[in-house]
């Protein structure tokens, strides 16, 4: 699990907020387990969220104008509203013989709002072990 650097903008409009790539320990669970199938990836921790996308800095400007337009700075409880408005908690990624089908960039992201939370998540794998041929 890495931290991701976060621009100053919206680090000052979010205090609380921590993101954290988490690809690489989702990846060594799905493999652990092979198959194919479905991982569930979901936060623990409540507020906080799973986003699967590309790991460059445009993320976070679009996500800093859309938070400026939608959700003001004076905005009571805008950390509720910041997650209402990034959607569901969990994301689900398909797999094959053990590895993530994901883009090139793409990274699985722990986005959480406040400090208490910010490494909680679990996988729950669904789908078919991979079994030898002959057994």
């Amino acid at each position: 699990m890495t931290s991701v650097e976060i621009p100053l903008s919206i680090a000052a409009a979010l205090p609380n907020l921590t993101v954290l790539d988490i690809t690489n320990d989702v990846q060594r669970e799905v493999a652990a387990g092979g198959g194919s199938g479905i991982a569930y990836v979901s936060p623990n921790g409540d507020p906080s969220l799973i986003r699967v996308q590309e790991r460059e800095t445009g993320f976070f400007s679009d996500l800093e104008c859309l938070l400026e337009r939608l959700v003001p700075l004076q905005a009571g409880d805008r950390e509720r509203l910041v997650s209402l408005l990034l959607g569901p908690r969990t994301e689900q990624i398909p797999f094959t013989n053990g590895r993530l089908h994901l883009g090139q960039y793409q990274r699985i992201f722990l986005v959480a709002f406040e400090d208490r939370c910010a490494d909680e998540w679990m996988v729950t794998v669904v789908g078919a072990r991979s079994v030898p041929e002959g057994v």
